[in-house]
C-alpha cells in the first residue's frame, strides 16, 4: 500500500478478479437477458388500451422513483419534491412539442436539463439542512411547482392541462403506437436501473451510502459530504425529470393535479415499499402499488381497505421493503466466497527507533478552542514526528477529545494553528484534511453500519489524495490489504452490524490505514473492549508501530499507553501541563496529582 510521500505501507494481497469479474459478467447477461424477454413480451402480447395505460404509468413512475433510490436510498435524503421534478419534465415534454414545435427528442432533455437544475439549485440552498427541516424546504417546492403549474395559464395553459403530446419517431420508426411506445419507456426503465444499480458500486455511490450510514465519519474519511448530497439530489431530480418526459409522451395529455404533493407521498410510499435502497426494489415496489389495486379488485367494496391494509403490513413488518426482507434473508442462506489473498507484496523496512531530529508532521501553536465561556482547548502547543507514536493523556474533561476534533475538522479553532506537514490546515474542512493524509477513528465507533466490512474500508482507501495505479481494482486490493493486516479479511462480505465490537474497532482502523495516512489519530480506541480485545488491540498497534506509521493517540488506559509511545503530551484543564518521553512525564509532579493518583516508575524507552 503506497502513496507518493507515504510513510509507511501495509502489504498488498492480489484480489482474485477471474470469481468477481465472471459474477459480474454473469449478472449483467442476466439483466439483459430479462429485459429483452421482457420487450419481446409487451411487443408480442395484445393489450387492452387500459391494461396498456397501467404499465404506461407503472413503467415511467418507475424511472421517477428510481431517482429517489439515489437521494434516500444511497444518501440518506428526505425528498418530498419528486412530483415536482416530474411535473417539470413532463411539461417541458408537453409544452416544447406542442407550443414550440420541438422535436420530442430535444423536448425531452430539455425536459431533464430543466428538472436536474431545479433540483441542483434546490440541493444548493437547502442540503446543509437535514431530517425534517429539509422535508419542510422540498414539501414547499413542491407546493411551489404545483402552483406555478395551475396558475401560470399563459404559459402552461393552467388547469385545463396540456393536451396532443406528440410521441416520437426515430430514423423513420414511429412510437405513436401505444405499445410501441410502452416498450420504448420500459427499455429505458431497465436501461435507468442498471446504471442506478451500478452507481451503488462505484466511488460516488459508496460515498453516498457513506453519508446516509454516518455523515460525520463520512467527512473525515474523505466524502465531501455536502458536494456528494447535492449530486444525488441533481440525480434524483434528472431521473424524476426523465420519468416525467416519458410520462407526458405516453398519455398526450398532462394536467397540473397530476404532479401535486399527493403524488410525490405516492412516489416516496412506492420507493419505501419495494426497498429504497435497491432500485429493483423500489421499481418492484412502484409496480406493486399500481397493479395491486387491480389485482384486487374482485374483492369489489372492500378491495381498497385490503389493498391499505397490506401495505401497511409489509412496511411495519417489513422496514426495509420487499426488496430488502429478500435480500437479508438471501445473505443468510448465501455461502461466503473463499478469499484466497496469493503472494503478498514485502513489507517496508522495520520501524528504526524514533529520534528527537524526526522531520515534524504536525505541529500545534497555540491552540484554542472556546464554547462561550469554557475554554475546552486553551493555547496548546504540540509537536509531532514522523516516526513517533505520541499519546494525549489527561484526566475526564481535560480537552483531550475536543483537541482531537479540531486537529481533524469537526470543530474549527477559536484560535491557533494548524500545520500538517508545513501546510497550515487550521481552516480545512475534515475532507480537505483528509485528503492531506489525517486519518483517525472515533472513542465511539462511527462505521457504516449498513455496508459490508469491504466496502467501509474501500470508502477509506478511496478519500482524495490517495492514488493509486491500477484503477477501481487496486483501491480493492488495498482495502483487502488492509482487512488483511488487522486479521479481518475473510470476513470482507459481513455486515458490519454483524462483528463483535472488538472486530469493529480493527474494521475502523483498516478503514483509516487503506487510506495511507501520514498521520493517524487514534481516539480511545481501547474504550469498550474486554481483556482479550485490548491485548489484540495492543498487538496490533505495535505491528502498525513496527512498520513506522505515525500516530497520535488518545487513551486513559496507561498499560496501553506504556506499551506503544514514544512521546507523551498531558492535558489538565484543556492547557498542557506536561510533555516529553514517557518515563519523564508519568514521573512530573503535576501528572501525577492531575491524572495518576500515584507514582508510576517506567523506564524511559
Amino acid at each position: 500500500m503506497s502513496a507518493e510521500g507515504s510513510s509507511t505501507s501495509v502489504p498488498i494481497a492480489r484480489l482474485p478478479r477471474t470469481s468477481r469479474t465472471r459474477a459480474a459478467l454473469t449478472g449483467t447477461l442476466v439483466y439483459v437477458a430479462i429485459a429483452l424477454v421482457t420487450l419481446g413480451l409487451v411487443l408480442a402480447a395484445p393489450l387492452t388500451a387500459y391494461s396498456l395505460n397501467l404499465f404506461m404509468q407503472a413503467s415511467t413512475y418507475a424511472v421517477a422513483v428510481l431517482g429517489l433510490t439515489v437521494v434516500l436510498g444511497y444518501t440518506g435524503q428526505i425528498n418530498l419534491a419528486q412530483a415536482a421534478f416530474f411535473g417539470l419534465g413532463a411539461y417541458s415534454v408537453a409544452l416544447g412539442t406542442t407550443t414550440l414545435n420541438l422535436s420530442f427528442w430535444l423536448a425531452l432533455p430539455l425536459g431533464v436539463a430543466i428538472a436536474a437544475l431545479a433540483g441542483a439549485v434546490l440541493g444548493l440552498t437547502s442540503l446543509r439542512l437535514g431530517g425534517h427541516y429539509l422535508a419542510m424546504v422540498t414539501i414547499s417546492f413542491q407546493m411551489i411547482v404545483t402552483l406555478v403549474l395551475t396558475n401560470w395559464i399563459a404559459v402552461t395553459h393552467g388547469p385545463d392541462g396540456v393536451p396532443g403530446i406528440a410521441r416520437p419517431t426515430f430514423f423513420g420508426l414511429s412510437f405513436a403506437d401505444g405499445t410501441r411506445y410502452l416498450g420504448l419507456c420500459i427499455a429505458v426503465l431497465f436501461a435507468v436501473g442498471y446504471l442506478v444499480w451500478y452507481l451503488g458500486r462505484t466511488r460516488l455511490g459508496r460515498a453516498m451510502q457513506a453519508v446516509r450510514d454516518n455523515e460525520l465519519a463520512a467527512g473525515v474519511v474523505g466524502v465531501d459530504t455536502y458536494r456528494t448530497k447535492v449530486t444525488a439530489f441533481t440525480i434524483s431530480a434528472l431521473l424524476g425529470g426523465l420519468g416525467g418526459g416519458l410520462f407526458a409522451g405516453g398519455f398526450t395529455y398532462i394536467s397540473p393535479d397530476q404532479f401535486s404533493f399527493s403524488e410525490s407521498v405516492v412516489f416516496l410510499t412506492m420507493a419505501l415499499l419495494g426497498g429504497a435502497r435497491s432500485p429493483f426494489g423500489t421499481a418492484f415496489g412502484t409496480g406493486l402499488l399500481i397493479l395491486l389495486p387491480e389485482w384486487l379488485r374482485f374483492l369489489k367494496l372492500v378491495y381498497l381497505a385490503v389493498y391499505g391494509g397490506a401495505v401497511i403490513l409489509i412496511m411495519v413488518f417489513m422496514p426495509a421493503g420487499i426488496w430488502g426482507f429478500v435480500n437479508a434473508f438471501w445473505r443468510k442462506v448465501r455461502p461466503v466466497e473463499p478469499l484466497t489473498l496469493g503472494p503478498v507484496a514485502p513489507l517496508s523496512s522495520p520501524r528504526r527507533p524514533a529520534r528527537s531530529d524526526e522531520k515534524v508532521i504536525l505541529e500545534v501553536k497555540a491552540l484554542s478552542k472556546h464554547f462561550g465561556g469554557l475554554k475546552a482547548v486553551d493555547g496548546v502547543d504540540l509537536t509531532i514526528r514522523q516516526n513517533t507514536v505520541h499519546a494525549l493523556i489527561g484526566p475526564n474533561g481535560s480537552g483531550k477529545s475536543t483537541l482531537l476534533n479540531v486537529l481533524s475538522g469537526i470543530y474549527r479553532p477559536t484560535k491557533g494553528r494548524i500545520n500538517l506537514e508545513a501546510h497550515d490546515v487550521s481552516r480545512m474542512k475534515p475532507y480537505q484534511r483528509a485528503a492531506c493524509g489525517l486519518g483517525r477513528t472515533f472513542q465511539n465507533i462511527r462505521l457504516f453500519g449498513a455496508m459490508s466490512v469491504l466496502d467501509n474500508v474501500l470508502v477509506g482507501a478511496e478519500r482524495p489524495g490517495n492514488v493509486l495505479e491500477g484503477g477501481s481494482a487496486a483501491y480493492v486490493r488495498q482495502a483487502l490489504a488492509a482487512l488483511d493486516f488487522v486479521g479481518l479479511a475473510h470476513r470482507r462480505h459481513e455486515s458490519v452490524g454483524s462483528l463483535s465490537y472488538g472486530h469493529q474497532r480493527q474494521v475502523e482502523i483498516a478503514r483509516a490505514l487503506a487510506g495511507n495516512p501520514r498521520l493517524l489519530l487514534l481516539d480511545e480506541p481501547g474504550a469498550g473492549l474486554n481483556h482479550l480485545e485490548k491485548d489484540a488491540l495492543i498487538a496490533l498497534l505495535k505491528r502498525l508501530k513496527g512498520h513506522g506509521l505515525t500516530i497520535f493517540i488518545i487513551d486513559h488506559d496507561m498499560n496501553l499507553v506504556g506499551q506503544v509511545a514514544d512521546h507523551i503530551t498531558v492535558l489538565n484543564f484543556g492547557r498542557r501541563i506536561a510533555d516529553g518521553r514517557p518515563g519523564d512525564v508519568l514521573r512530573n509532579p503535576d501528572v501525577v496529582a492531575a491524572y495518576l493518583g500515584k507514582v508510576i516508575d517506567h523506564e524511559a524507552s
